[in-house]
């Protein structure tokens, strides 16, 4: 493993290679891994595709897919990676009705433009709480009726729960014009939503709880490209923005506290997003990367190259080169190369309070 956060210095191929070394050492899994993921588009692995039927056309998945698959990148997402870490297979959505699947590593609730509020709109939070209550349930009733490779109470006991949410609660309120302070006062009740999502996957019997805060709001080009008042940092960020996502993420962090001293034989890991993709911000130079905050697929050129009107896959967009070295996918998400390093980062335990692997629950 010597050597790996120096050789993210250089050039990207070296810091994919990295990653594949960290996955490799996360590979002792004692038992089957299942992972139940709840989230929003950082997380999708095809859930708006196939819950709504809306089409996620390609250049989305070029890369190591080589078609679309409803995940909004140009391959891998964090989550895909993480997967992979553990060399389980990539968790297939909930809603897929032609998956083929019997879940049995595990299901994906993230649908792209979650939130937490308001409560009862597909697929808020609670929804896709609610729908894998639907699913254990289910899945359970199978089993005692001897329906084999199913997920059985003890799959459903020892599985990972990983929650990342809350960024579309941030940006819609600032996209509906609230003011700084209005969007300020609504963390809180998002922060209770998150809280009572724990505590219900808790009463079902989950014990093991992985919980990514919020990235840097301010530095997506999306927003950068629509914001009306630019109050812009040292990077070319929305302060404010920037601003509000930390909040709510010292809000994230003293709940998961809370939580861990309420849920005594839980384990719950807060994992600090926020500063690994503003550090891959930062130093995108060192890590290989051009123009941290312009789009590979868009339009409009610089700054940004995004325009609401012509975003990834509508007609008229333009895409970077493949193995171009971007950041920012369409706008709003990673490319598989960020995605790749944001992984290895996730993986290194540098940012995880506290410190413990991300395979710690398949182990006896």
């Amino acid at each position: 493993m010597m050597g790996c956060g120096g050789a993210f210095s250089v050039w990207l191929p070296v810091f994919v290679s990295c990653f594949t070394a960290i996955a490799l050492a996360g590979t002792g899994c004692d038992k089957a891994p299942v992972v139940f993921v709840f989230g929003d588009s950082n997380s999708d692995t095809g859930g708006l595709a196939s819950g709504l039927g809306f089409p996620i056309n390609l250049p989305n998945g070029r890369n190591f897919f080589h078609r679309s698959t409803g995940r909004l990148s140009d391959g891998r997402l964090v989550i895909d990676l993480l997967c992979q870490s553990l060399n389980a297979s990539l968790l297939v959505p909930y809603l897929d009705a032609l998956s083929g699947t019997s879940f049995t590593n595990g299901a994906n609730f993230a649908v792209v433009g979650s939130s937490t509020l308001p409560k009862y709109v597909p697929f808020s939070l609670n929804i896709q709480v609610m729908q894998f209550r639907r699913f254990k349930a289910r899945s359970l009733e199978l089993v005692t009726t001897g329906t084999r490779n199913l997920i059985n109470d003890e799959g459903f006991h020892g599985a990972l729960y990983l929650i990342d949410i809350g960024q579309n609660d941030l940006a819609d309120s600032f996209a509906k014009n609230l003011s700084y302070v209005q969007v300020i006062k609504k963390i809180p009740v998002v922060i209770t939503e998150i809280e009572n999502a724990v505590k219900s996957l808790y009463n079902e019997g989950a014990r093991k709880f992985w919980v990514h805060n919020t990235g840097p709001l301010g530095c997506l080009p999306k927003v950068l490209a629509l914001a009306q008042k630019k109050d812009l940092d040292s990077l070319g960020c929305l302060s404010s923005y920037n601003s509000a996502a930390r909040l709510f993420n010292e809000a994230l962090l003293h709940s998961s506290q809370k939580l861990r001293s309420e849920l005594k034989d839980a384990t719950l890991v807060y994992v600090d997003i926020y500063a690994i993709k503003y550090d891959l911000i930062t130093n995108a130079a060192k890590y290989g990367f051009s123009n941290p905050l312009m789009v590979c697929c868009g339009y409009g050129g610089p700054p940004y190259n995004f325009d609401v009107r012509v975003t990834c896959g509508q007609p008229g967009y333009q895409v970077c080169d493949e193995g171009a070295r971007y950041v920012s996918w369409d706008g709003i998400h990673q490319t598989e190369a960020a995605n790749t390093l944001i992984a290895s980062k996730i993986l290194s335990m540098a940012y995880s309070t506290p410190r413990i692997p991300f395979d710690f629950f398949c182990h006896h």
